[in-house]
């Protein structure tokens, strides 16, 4: 398994509870076939430039061990869930 941080940033409106949940499902990839290393969720921060008419987001970094599979899965359910602004996949070096 290789390493990897995802930033998640999601869009501000969201409600908490909604945010969570998704979190949840997305977590839920991950540990199907992987390990969560660490969640630090940042919070609220300013966009360095607007995004669909928002200047800030919901910001959550997540580093974990997965294998190539369950990050392309993990990539293509972000793709598709409402509440995520963007996000961002990157594999560690050694």
């Amino acid at each position: 398994m290789r390493k990897y941080e995802v930033v998640l940033m999601f869009y501000p409106d969201v409600e908490e509870e909604t945010r969570v949940k998704t979190f949840d499902r997305l977590k839920n990839i991950i540990e199907t076939h992987g390990k969560i290393e660490s969640v630090d969720e940042w919070g609220m921060r300013k966009l360095a430039y607007e995004i669909e008419y928002y200047t800030e987001a919901y910001y959550v970094l997540v580093n974990f061990e997965a294998e190539p599979a369950t990050v392309k899965e993990f990539d293509r359910v972000a793709k598709i869930l409402d509440p995520v602004m963007r996000h961002m996949v990157v594999a560690i070096e050694k």
